[in-house]
């Protein structure tokens, strides 16, 4: 294989992946249906199937955005409030996602406690949507590399989690 096919065979696989802002939409678009589902059931069983999904995707989505995401932008743009502010919104998700994740679902507190949880990520989501990712895809930004290295990472994350 000459180096020249290298490059063709590469290009295919870095135009495949998503950039990073349709990623991230992709990650919301899919909790917000957990969610809906999550309220449209009543069965304990489905809700704890459901929380379990809910909570790994919100992780493993929070942790790739601080890892690689975040910081890209916040450099890209010089950023000192978007990107701080959406951070401290991930500490309360996680804290919420402390008190639910392996936990039965034992009646109104913890349904409540999707509620809220379901609630400060639609806020979270309406602000990065509205806010950051357009100021994004303005910037110099390579959003289809950053899109290609947080779709490994998230792959590796979800591996991890089993």
């Amino acid at each position: 294989m000459t180096s020249t096919d290298l490059k063709t065979t590469k290009k295919p696989a870095a135009n495949a992946a998503p950039e990073a802002t349709a990623l991230l939409r992709a990650d919301h678009k899919h909790v917000s249906e957990l969610f809906a589902e999550y309220e449209a059931t009543s069965s304990v069983a489905k809700k704890k199937r459901l929380v379990a999904e809910i909570c790994t995707e919100l992780t493993v989505h929070a942790q790739v955005e601080e890892e690689i995401f975040y910081p890209a932008v916040k450099a890209a743009l010089k950023d000192k409030e978007l990107v701080p502010e959406a951070t401290v919104e991930h500490a309360s998700l996680k804290a919420l996602i402390e008190q639910v994740e392996g936990v039965e679902p034992d009646g109104e507190m913890f349904d409540a406690k999707i509620k809220v949880l379901s609630e400060f990520v639609k806020h979270h989501v309406k602000e990065e949507q509205g806010e950051m990712f357009p100021k994004a895809k303005d910037s110099e930004l390579d959003l289809k590399a950053l899109g290609a290295q947080m779709a490994e990472r998230k792959a590796e994350l979800l591996a991890a989690r089993g």
